[in-house]
């Protein structure tokens, strides 16, 4: 991530350590792309700002992953195709890193100097509750309450509304805001993001059960293990694929008052339903 190296600079030398070993491997940055992509949307051109908040967005959902990750949480040994943050170091550094790299995602965005003071507090209340109680928090809560549990398709959308799909329809809302985005045009990112937000989920849940441990950088057939209730599980292997291509067109028809301007998160949309990890 291009972080200034100040903000990120601790008196500890194992916390140094496990922050930089947690931010060498970013991911498919899918939420900084997906804020850029908004903002050009809505403004036809870059927007000044849309690429600082993306990445404020990106360390959100990396602490997310690091607590997410711990034992007693999800239990995972392995992610992005490296050993999890407390499997390299220890359960206290992981919870430390994601703490701070939390509280440096909204330092982030309060210091976005080319964005106005009004957009820049909208940004705050926008992700701190994307990533709260009401959003993401609130939905890991519930994966954890359903584990051996069977949840109807209803329970599941809500589940992943809040869990996966927060933070996605708060980084398309971000690019809005950086962008100065009419009222309509934040509904649409809104409907595109929810519709994303829950194929990228069901796309999950088929790689979980289709795709290797090697190949997704994580350890696979861990709902089975679990025994958590997933799209797989309720729809049906092709049911799920189905849904994951219904939910696509719901997303590409959510983009079409954007124009042309807003091919780059249709190209985005596809590649969340079609990727192979």
């Amino acid at each position: 991530m291009a972080l200034d190296q100040d903000r990120i600079f601790s008196a500890d030398p194992t916390l140094n350590r496990a922050i930089n070993y947690a931010l060498s491997n970013p991911g498919k940055r899918l939420r900084a792309r997906l804020t850029q992509a908004a903002a050009y949307a809505v403004a036809g051109e870059a927007v000044a700002g849309a690429i600082d908040i993306g990445e404020a967005v990106e360390l959100i959902h990396t602490y997310s992953l690091i607590h997410d990750d711990l034992p007693a949480m999800d239990d995972d040994d392995f992610r992005r195709g490296k050993p999890t943050l407390h499997r390299e170091f220890n359960d206290a550094t992981a919870i430390l890193v994601g703490d701070g790299l939390q509280a440096l995602a909204f330092e982030q965005v309060t210091d976005c100097t080319s964005l106005t003071a009004e957009q820049r507090l909208a940004l705050v209340s926008l992700l701190s509750r994307a990533a709260g109680f009401a959003g993401m928090v609130g939905g890991q809560a519930m994966d954890m309450a359903g584990e051996q549990q069977t949840f109807e398709i209803a329970q599941l959308r809500e589940l992943h509304l809040l869990k996966t799909g927060a933070l996605i329809i708060a980084a398309l809302e971000a690019g809005g805001i950086c962008a100065g985005a009419t009222v309509a045009q934040m509904l649409s990112l809104r409907a595109f993001g929810e519709a994303i937000g829950l194929a990228f989920q069901v796309t999950d849940d088929i790689l979980d059960v289709t795709q290797s441990s090697t190949t997704l950088g994580k350890t696979a057939g861990k709902d089975i293990t679990a025994a958590k209730s997933t799209y797989v599980a309720c729809l049906g292997l092709a049911g799920a694929q189905n849904e994951a291509n219904r939910l696509l067109q719901v997303a590409t028809e959510a983009l079409s008052g954007f124009g042309e301007h807003g091919n780059e998160l249709s190209v985005l949309a596809v590649a969340i339903v079609h990727r192979k990890r």
